[in-house]
């Protein structure tokens, strides 16, 4: 497997910064999808669906996946195109990786699956995201992964995590958080913890 050199890993993170920045981060008043307000958001699609930022988003997951990695994917909709061009990087690589996708609920025809793509029975695979707040969604997903199809989860890997309990979160339900970016890399303070 080819991994990326630390120069090259370093340009294509400051690129990727630059167009979250430029693109993605936006201050105002929002509601997340755990519930909670916050000041500002990062709309991950403006990323995941741009042919540069996907590429270069694309490119630093190949580079952190372990060999054993059978697959990639995550809750629809935002870890969606994530997985197909980690997908397609790997196999442009020589790579054998395969992309899935969990629906937010199973589907009521068909299959009624809630996991969907060629994802074998007990498969090691890492489940991405685009942005994490509390890992509420992703928590959610590595359940039907192994309810569906017995996965086995190697860890789970987020464009930016915005440091609000999603990294503790998944280490109580045992899972290992890799972020390619915290809030604060982009220049953002993250909201103080409540107190105790």
């Amino acid at each position: 497997m080819v991994r990326l050199t630390d120069t090259t890993r370093q340009q294509l993170r400051a690129r990727l910064a630059q167009l979250i920045k430029q693109r993605a981060l936006r201050f105002g008043q929002f509601t997340l999808a755990s519930g909670q307000k916050s000041s500002y958001y990062i709309d991950g699609k403006q990323i995941s669906l741009s042919g540069e930022g996907l590429y270069l988003l694309a490119q630093l997951i190949l580079d952190q996946l372990p060999a054993e990695v059978e697959a990639v994917g995550g809750m629809s909709i935002g870890a969606d195109p994530i997985g197909g061009a980690v997908a397609a990087l790997a196999a442009q690589a020589g790579r054998s990786l395969d992309a899935f996708i969990v629906r937010k609920e199973r589907k009521q025809r068909g299959t009624q699956q809630q996991v969907e793509g060629p994802l074998p029975e007990g498969a090691a695979v890492v489940v991405i995201e685009d942005v994490i707040t509390t890992g509420g969604s992703t928590v959610r997903a590595i359940e039907a992964l192994q309810r569906e199809r017995s996965a086995q989860i190697i860890k789970v890997i987020t464009m930016v995590d915005r440091l609000q309990g999603a990294r503790e979160n998944l280490a109580a339900a045992g899972h290992e958080l890799t972020a390619i970016f915290d809030i604060t890399d982009l220049g953002v303070k993250p909201p103080s913890a409540p107190d105790a």
